[in-house]
């Protein structure tokens, strides 16, 4: 997979007031949830919510954020795999879930490509690898020094298991020799919180959730792992250009049970892009650390197959 290691309300409306046929009527019709397989507080569950609330002023029924937390986000891509295909609820995935978990679990209770169907992709994201505020290091270079000194403290939070910040903080440990320690937790926030108490001394999170913490000074950002150097952190190098040959990015998508209706999947793919190129929502979302895109299914899916052969 590439990307392991090596993108107007009013118109929506609009499409709404004139979609023929009873199948459209069924979303927008009533209530709809959109899962978060993961806790709340972190950049995902954000823009999920975001884009919930002007799916939600599109359509003038509820649209709900239900976090639905185990498993490393697993239990709650089953629960919308096994929901009605009718458009009213709808999984908010980090790309791991579809695209790495495949190659990592072998009983995984879900297929990606026979069990969803993708509507769009949402944002992008990078990553960071960060340390807590007293640890003494302010580059990569020290921080491999403060490690090798200190190995009772050489333990890495993520995410979750089985998560691209977890494969990227195993690369990078084997990479320089670390014997660094990976602790799973349930969503970034999580991580962050111990991060920021010190509880935890280093973290590879998301970018988009460390950001703010960093420049308030309870959390120092030593690197970011993209190609290329983040809009966000322009002042820091990236692992590459620390020594390390590594890079990975991801990102954010929308799916719907398989038998979801095509014209439904193709209303919530127009509405979503509606809302993410909405002046408020793509200012909010940029503001996050996150880049909203977007895309048709038809784009998501070959996305998928670029990033992860499915």
């Amino acid at each position: 997979m590439k990307n392991w290691f090596v993108p107007a309300i009013a118109l929506a409306l609009g499409l709404m007031a004139n979609a023929p046929g009873p199948a459209l009527a069924q979303f927008g019709s009533k209530p709809a949830k959109i899962i978060f397989p993961f806790a709340a507080g972190g950049s995902g569950d954000a823009i999920a919510r975001l884009v919930g609330e002007k799916l939600q002023q599109a359509t003038g029924q509820p649209v709900l954020v239900e976090n639905r937390t185990g498993a490393s986000g697993r239990i709650g891509v089953v629960a919308v795999k096994q929901s009605e295909p009718d458009g009213t609820t709808i999984l908010m995935s980090p790309f791991t879930l579809m695209l790495i978990y495949p190659h990592i679990y072998p009983s995984l209770s879900y297929d990606p490509a026979a069990d969803f169907a993708p509507v769009s992709q949402v944002a992008s994201f990078e990553f960071a690898l960060a340390v807590a505020k007293d640890v003494p290091v302010k580059n990569v270079a020290e921080f491999t020094a403060w490690v090798k000194a200190n190995p009772k403290r050489a333990s890495f939070g993520t995410p979750g298991p089985g998560t691209l910040p977890h494969f990227l903080g195993d690369a990078f440990s084997r990479a320089g020799g670390l014997g660094l320690v990976h602790v799973a937790y349930r969503g970034a926030s999580a991580a962050l919180n111990d991060l920021v108490a010190g509880q935890l001394s280093i973290g590879v999170l998301p970018t988009a959730d460390v950001l703010e913490q960093h420049k308030a000074g309870n959390i120092r950002v030593l690197a970011t792992f993209d190609e290329k150097r983040s809009p966000y952190l322009p002042e820091l190098p990236t692992i590459r250009e620390s020594g390390t040959p590594l890079h990975g990015n991801g990102w954010f998508a929308f799916y719907v049970p398989a038998k979801t209706p095509p014209a439904i999947v193709e209303r919530i793919s127009q509405l979503t892009s509606a809302a993410l190129h909405s002046p408020d929502v793509k200012e909010r979302i940029l503001a996050t650390g996150s880049i909203p895109t977007g895309t048709t299914p038809a784009e998501l899916a070959e996305l998928q197959k670029i990033d992860g052969g499915i």
